[in-house]
């Protein structure tokens, strides 16, 4: 029969707790900060930033819209988390996720505003464009043997200054605020179709962006976990010149990994962007969507809904730092907390390692001990039949 092994034996609980342990150190630390900060307010405002949008418990209105407010703001960090997620269980370190991202921006609202598409076109057109730029990167990494991180930066920075030159067009930008103008203004047909906005407080910006998330996270669960295709491309990553043996098309994988992760990155930018919640402005540095999503994937343990959960609460924390007292605090501390908690992400797998040396000991049962008196008789026993 084969032993019952116990919760803390089980890696997915395991990977649940040391990120658990990573937040909880984060805000103990950002609680800390506060305390050197101001300390006569730190409690209060700590509370403020945890709180975050339950100060309205008492209006069920006022609560329930910026609960879909936060759960909006949270999909483009979520997604992007999903795309390096993907790329990492394939072997690759998507980096250029950020640029991926931005190429999304441009043509989600370059079609939006500028040549009046339907939302599904526009949206389309921003998982063709982030998987277009994924694909760059896959075609160096397995036909030039250029490490797809480099590629990755490289592309970032092209990313960025393609899209300030397009978006910065009288077409689509408004130079008198500029930033890019309001799609539901020059395109309604443009916006997102609305998702239970009654149900949060008559939010608009609440679109079909929540769901298809949570969609996109099961789809990769399953494509990664229960599918030949998923087997492959994680055997590649794993080892080319294997899978190169085992009959694979090493190099097809390769791009089709970035491929994948670009266009889940693309969709990322398409589905912020087209709830209309904010507009492009001209930018001197790369989205830090792209970077987030990493710090987020790993929080998440690397699991795809995980990395839901764990994008959910990096944007609290940071929407949470609006309702500090700004007469005690700079709002940014919160930032500084979400910094550090990115920072200690890193230690996810250090703090399961810690976890697991402990249980391994206390789980396996200790040999028995030979009885000396029982050798002996063994033995005896042995010479006579000899």
């Amino acid at each position: 029969m084969k032993e019952k092994k116990s919760l803390f034996q089980n890696p997915g609980f395991q990977t649940l707790l040391a990120s658990i342990l990573c937040a909880v150190f984060g805000i103990i630390l950002g609680f800390i900060i506060l305390l050197l900060m101001n300390p006569e307010h730190a409690t209060e405002g700590m509370f403020a930033i945890l709180k975050n949008f339950f100060k309205y418990a008492n209006n069920k209105t006022n609560l329930m819209y910026y609960f879909g407010s936060t759960l909006v703001k949270s999909v483009p960090v979520i997604l992007c988390a999903e795309a390096i997620l993907f790329a990492y269980k394939t072997g690759l370190f998507n980096i250029g996720c950020a640029g991926q991202y931005t190429v999304g921006i441009i043509a989600s609202l370059y079609t939006a505003l500028a040549l009046h598409w339907n939302w599904f076109f526009c949206l389309l057109s921003a998982i063709v464009a982030g998987a277009v730029w994924g694909a760059i990167c896959g075609f160096f990494k397995a036909y030039c043997n250029v490490n797809e991180v480099i590629a990755g930066i490289m592309l970032n920075w092209i990313s960025l200054y393609i899209c300030n030159i397009v978006l910065g067009n009288k077409i689509c930008m408004n130079t008198t605020k500029s930033e890019t103008y309001d799609i539901a203004g020059k395109n309604p047909s443009g916006i997102l179709p609305a998702f239970l906005a009654d149900f949060f407080g008559q939010n608009k910006y609440v679109t079909i962006a929540v769901p298809l998330t949570v969609i996109v996270a099961i789809c990769i669960l399953f494509v990664l976990n229960k599918t030949t295709f998923g087997y492959e491309l994680k055997a590649t990553g794993h080892s080319k010149d294997a899978a190169k043996y085992a009959g694979m098309n090493a190099k097809r994988n390769i791009i089709l990994s970035l491929v994948i992760s670009g266009a889940i990155a693309g969709l990322a930018a398409g589905l912020y962007y087209l709830t209309g919640i904010e507009h492009y402005k001209i930018a001197s540095s790369v989205p830090g969507m792209g970077f987030s999503g990493i710090a987020v994937a790993f929080l998440g343990g690397l699991n795809p809904i995980g990395s839901i959960f764990a994008g959910f609460f990096v944007e609290y924390i940071t929407l949470g730092g609006q309702y500090l007292n700004t007469n005690y605090y700079n709002p940014q501390v919160a930032d500084l907390m979400i910094a550090i908690i990115i920072y200690l992400c890193g230690f996810v797998l250090f703090f399961k390692t810690i976890m697991t040396k402990p249980v391994s000991k206390l789980g396996t049962a200790p040999s028995p001990t030979p009885d000396k008196k029982t050798d002996a008789a063994d033995n005896t026993a042995d010479k006579k039949e000899v």
